[in-house]
């Protein structure tokens, strides 16, 4: 029997049902990705598992090390074969996680193999996945067309230029690719030499110098713009902990005015700037009427030895220990008394904060919006069953399931869109094996709306993208 096979993860005749006639079919939007714009415009190709498979893969990458594999074999200088085979040596031991799961689908789906992967098996897959490479349309836009997704949510800065959004969307790609505004280097005032050469990236992209904290502020502004107008509607922001102490107009200008001279601005200055900055933010998305996402509690780069050697992103973070409650009732609270709330998505990075995100949600609805502001789903550590099940346990008890947006890959790989399968299955799962005991209606029409909304019908709707 094919592992995963088809009832995978369904645990009850309900279950079942309501994923194979009701989840599967459903269309993909993929609102936050981490998918390189580039790729998308050049119509990606791949020449080996290795390559589409295992490079950029921290998650991938952080399993390979547990089981002793040197960096060589990982990131390092070793052919792509080496490193497939150390992958396949690797996966035996990965049991329990999600990853065993993740690249079983993933041969399935992608390559119709459904072998176990391990060094007995290695060279059949390898050649196999090879050949289905090579074949027309595996390719990004390939890709995108096999699984329907209907939206993809890249990552973008706002230094970035926006050129290959627009060749994309002159591509006639079915998929809308929008670029997501995520601004993380204007917080950076406490490390002079890196705003000031992102902010001359900046003055290139708009056209404008930026001298002064009013110069930035309006560069930032000129660049949402632009961004809405190439389609975006969400923007994004990766934080420790929500920025809490206020700063004033003039405070903020003169920190900014010490940062651009080079001069040192101490960690407390640096909060007030981000938090001016963040309610700044927050005005622009409110006023666009574009979705907010908060990703926090990340400890980025925390084995500084091998961060120094080989980049950021690289498998050296971990769920971080930060108190995140009150810093972050404090912005929104800020923003409400502004009257710029916009929509928004909050992740959380440690399971501890679950009822805190879910029930603190409540406290900022207005009425203007169903579900305004959400408690995202799990979110890279916590995107496996257990902790997609917690969220799911935590947004019913304490808000509205029925409203909840529903899953995203958070992704840099082509290759990994059963997740969105793996979500729907855990979904699927827990509401049939609920109904069959009781706990909710017995009634396939209702659990099947349900199903439908969360998998797709509520992210096309709240993010304004009519996508059919």
């Amino acid at each position: 029997m094919a592992y995963p096979d088809e009832n995978f993860l369904l645990q009850s005749a309900t279950a079942r049902r309501l994923f194979h006639e009701v989840a599967k079919p459903l269309p993909i939007i993929d609102y936050h990705c981490h998918l390189s714009p580039r790729e998308i415009a050049t119509n990606q190709r791949w020449e080996t598992l290795s390559e589409i498979w295992l490079a950029g893969d921290h998650y991938k990458w952080r399993l390979l090390r547990a089981n002793g594999i040197g960096e060589d074999r990982i990131t390092g200088n070793a052919c792509p074969r080496e490193k497939f085979q150390a992958w396949a040596e690797t996966v035996p031991f990965t049991l329990r996680n999600p990853v065993h799961h993740w690249t079983h689908l993933e041969l399935q789906r992608y390559f119709d193999i459904d072998l176990m992967l391990s060094p007995a098996t290695a060279d059949e897959i390898w050649d196999r996945a090879n050949a289905k490479l090579a074949e027309p349309d595996f390719c990004a836009h390939g890709i995108l067309r096999k699984f329907d997704v209907r939206m993809v949510g890249t990552t973008d800065d706002p230094a970035d230029p926006l050129s290959d959004h627009l060749e994309i969307a002159a591509s006639g790609l079915p998929t809308r690719v929008l670029p997501t505004f995520r601004p993380d280097k204007a917080f950076l005032v406490d490390q002079p030499p890196l705003l000031n050469a992102w902010l001359e990236k900046l003055e290139e992209v708009a056209d404008t110098a930026i001298v002064h904290l009013s110069d930035l502020l309006s560069a930032l502004n000129q660049r949402h713009d632009d961004f809405h107008q190439a389609g975006a509607r969400l923007s994004d922001h990766g934080l420790t902990r929500c920025p809490a102490l206020a700063c004033s107009d003039a405070d903020a200008s003169l920190i900014f005015d010490r940062a651009r001279a080079g001069k040192t601005v101490s960690a407390e200055d640096k909060e007030r700037f981000s938090f001016y900055l963040m309610v700044f933010f927050g005005q622009l998305d409110a006023a666009r009427g574009w979705t907010k996402q908060l990703h926090l509690g990340a400890a980025r780069g925390v084995n500084r030895r091998m961060v120094e050697k080989l980049g950021p992103d690289t498998g050296y973070d971990t769920i971080g220990d930060a108190r995140q409650g009150d810093a972050l009732l404090t912005y929104l609270d800020a923003l409400t008394r502004e009257n710029a709330l916009p929509k928004m998505v909050l992740y959380n990075l440690n399971p501890a904060d679950n009822y805190l995100f879910a029930a603190l949600t409540g406290a900022f609805q207005d009425g203007s919006v169903a579900g305004k502001i959400q408690f995202g789903s799990g979110w890279w550590f916590l995107d496996q069953k257990h902790g997609m099940e917690m969220q799911l346990d935590a947004i019913s008890a304490t808000g509205l399931l029925s409203r909840f947006v529903g899953m995203l890959t958070d992704s840099r790989s082509f290759l990994s869109y059963p997740r969105h399968e793996y979500f729907r299955r855990i979904l699927c799962n827990l509401l049939g094996g609920e109904a069959e005991r009781g706990e909710l209606p017995d009634d396939f029409e209702t659990l099947g709306s349900l199903v439908e909304a969360i998998c797709f019908g509520n992210a096309n709707r709240f993010f304004g993208l009519a996508a059919g």
